[in-house]
This record gives C-alpha cells, structure tokens and sequence, in this order.
C-alpha cells in the first residue's frame, strides 16, 4: 500500500484558502507575507502552537517597535485572523491586548480646477483618458485600471464599478467630454482583441467562477479591459497566457512628470484626482449623500472629510490683518 501524500505545507493552504474565497493576487501576496513574517518573528514555530497571545506580541511590535501605520497593522492583523480562521479552524478571540499603531488625521491633497487642468493638459493618449476618468469620474487608479469595455453606459451617460473596494458594485459619472475619446479607446481595444484572437489567444481572465458559467464570455469584445497591456503575460495562478490590464505604474509615473513639469509644490499622485473630484462637487453644492454615493464610501463620514477643504469655515474667514 502507497503511503499517503504529504499534506500541503502551511502557506500553500493560507493561498489555496484565499483563492476559495475569491481573494486579489495582491491580497494574497499581502497577507502570505505577514504569516511568514509572524512564524519568523517568533522562531518559526507553527502558528498552531501559537495563539491569541503571540498574536497581540507580535502586532505591538509592529506599531511600537517597526512604527508601522495604522493600516499596515490592520492588514497583518486581518492576514493573521484569515489564518486562524479560515485554515486552523482556530479562531482566535476578539479581545487581543494590542497596542495599536496611531492612525493619523490628515487632509487631503485637493488641486483647484485650474491646475487640475493643467496636470491633465500635460498628458496625452491613454494617460490623459486614464487621469480625466479618475477627475471626472471619482475613480481610483485600479478601477479606472480594471474597467471592461461593457462597464461603459454611454446612453446613460454612467460607468459602473465592479467590484470596487470592499467588493462592492456602484455607478457613477461618465463625463460627456470623454465620450469621443472613449468610443476610440473601444475601437482599439476591438483591433487589439481581434489580432489577439487570429493568433491563437483573445481570452481574458474573468472575475469568480463566470468562467465557467459563461464559457465564451472570456472572447467577447465587452469583457476585454478597456486598458489592455501592450504586451501578453502569464497568469501567475492558472499559466495561461493573457492580455491584462495596463499596470498601475504607467499613469503613476506620468501624472508624477506632468506635475513635476509644471512645477507644482503639492504633492500630486493618481488619488488627487479622486480628491479634488470630490471637493469641487461639493464646491458646487452637490448634496454630500450623492458624493458619498458616487466615490463609493460606505459611511458618510469618510466623505465629511472633504468638508474641511472647501473655501467655507476657516478658510472663508479673512484674517483680521487683512481686513
């Protein structure tokens, strides 16, 4: 009699798990490295000997020692909860003594419209369609990234956001100004398919099990990114050759030249748009519900914060000296 398979080792069940529940590659990377960086902080003993308590050590040595940010413990303390949970089958319990790392109140960044303007005139091609979606739509640098051509609703004059953050669906603005510039987009998105598929590939990778319930959906025009690659890559999870989406680092280091072009002291980056997007509609007295809804927030108060950077309260008042 053959002698049993060895089971699989600890991370290759941490990933097998995530892929199961439908998890970003980025996700999975992320969190396959903070239960390394735990099993080896404590001497590279089996999580399963461990608990609650090296848990907490190990958390508070990230925000006091490493001085970590508030939302990179949050993310290895999600890593380490999805690791008890879903793969021990030990769920560790809620009342872990940390020491959280401090969570910053900041404003953000906001351009005027003048000079988000002239961030957006200094680039061209795809770059300037990508940075007017992220002003003129509110969208974050991967969603505008992960847009498909079927997302686009030019009738209704709106695009739709799948699966967005906190894996939620939402509709917002399709500015009437990028119409024309979008149905090109399309027409090239079309010619690059339709060569991609005389060449023997043209599938796209789709999201959850559509693959299976829709089995030609991956060839059809509408599910292509609207921002392919200019080259073919290797799916890392399944080695199947596709066309992804343009990396993130290609608007990234263009938004970063225009600005140093024009020689702008603030710090502009892709979420700037997103920022000012929601600072200038409430400049024109937009309700804060529908910006909240639009930007995709789950709770208002992450849209107040924009509140603090209108021209109203402190900065609508003139300073004695002035007057």
């Amino acid at each position: 009699m053959s002698e049993s398979p060895h089971p699989p080792k600890l991370l290759d069940q941490v990933r097998a798990a995530l892929r199961r529940k439908h998890y970003a590659l980025r996700t999975e990377e992320a969190y396959v490295g903070w239960i390394r960086r735990f099993i080896l902080f404590h001497g590279t003993r089996h999580p399963r000997e461990l608990g609650a308590t090296e848990v907490s050590a190990f958390l508070t040595h990230l925000a006091v020692e490493s001085e970590v940010a508030a939302s990179t413990q949050n993310q290895a303390l999600s890593a380490l909860l999805f690791l008890y949970r879903e793969v021990l089958l030990q769920p560790l319990s809620e009342d872990l003594r940390i020491t959280y790392a401090k969570r910053p109140t900041y404003l953000p960044t906001v351009l005027s419209r003048e000079e988000a303007r002239a961030v957006l005139a200094t680039l061209s091609g795809k770059q300037h369609l990508m940075a007017s979606l992220l002003y003129g739509s509110g969208l974050r640098l991967l969603e505008c990234l992960r847009l498909r051509v079927k997302d686009l609703d030019f009738d209704q004059r709106q695009l739709i956001v799948r699966q967005g953050k906190g894996a939620k669906d939402r509709a917002t603005l399709l500015p009437d100004q990028l119409h024309a510039a979008l149905r090109t987009q399309i027409t090239h998105v079309q010619s690059i398919h339709q060569r991609d598929v005389r060449e023997g590939f043209g599938e796209v990778e789709l999201p959850f099990a559509l693959d299976r319930k829709l089995p030609n959906a991956a060839r059809e025009l509408g599910w292509q990114y609207l921002f392919p690659a200019s080259q073919r890559s290797t799916d890392p999870r399944s080695g199947t050759i596709r066309r992804h989406h343009l990396d993130e680092s290609v608007l990234q280091k263009a938004v970063r030249r225009a600005a140093q072009q024009l020689q702008m002291t603030k710090r502009v980056t892709c979420h700037t748009f997103r920022h000012s997007f929601a600072t200038h509609l409430l400049e024109a007295g937009y309700d804060i519900r529908t910006v909240q809804e639009l930007l995709g927030h789950a709770d208002v108060q992450t849209t107040m914060i924009y509140t603090h950077v209108l021209q109203r309260g402190p900065g609508a008042v003139r300073s004695p000296l002035d007057t």
